[in-house]
């Protein structure tokens, strides 16, 4: 299962995130989307969990709770749409 975590403050790395949904169960990986022009955290990332009932607990315990002083929006992910077949 693929997890957006949003509202994510810009100091938070992935092993911040690894550490607060393993709580849940097995995370296979994390990542932390950053902005390239200034290096830091654009704010959400995402946690794969590889067991859909761990990641549903991790959903539901996650969303809402606090971060590092942030209060985080989280949900499954949506697939990215392929942005050519607009055209």
């Amino acid at each position: 299962m693929n997890i957006y975590v949003g509202n994510l403050s810009y100091t938070t790395t992935e092993n911040d995130l690894r550490k607060a949904f393993e709580a849940y169960g097995t995370v296979s990986a994390t990542r932390v989307i950053m902005d390239r022009v200034e290096n830091r955290s654009r704010g959400f990332g995402f946690v794969e969990m590889p067991n859909n009932s761990e990641g549903q607990a991790a959903i539901q315990a996650m969303d809402g709770a606090d971060l590092q002083g942030r209060t985080l929006k989280v949900n499954e992910a949506q697939p990215r749409e392929d942005r050519r077949s607009r055209y």
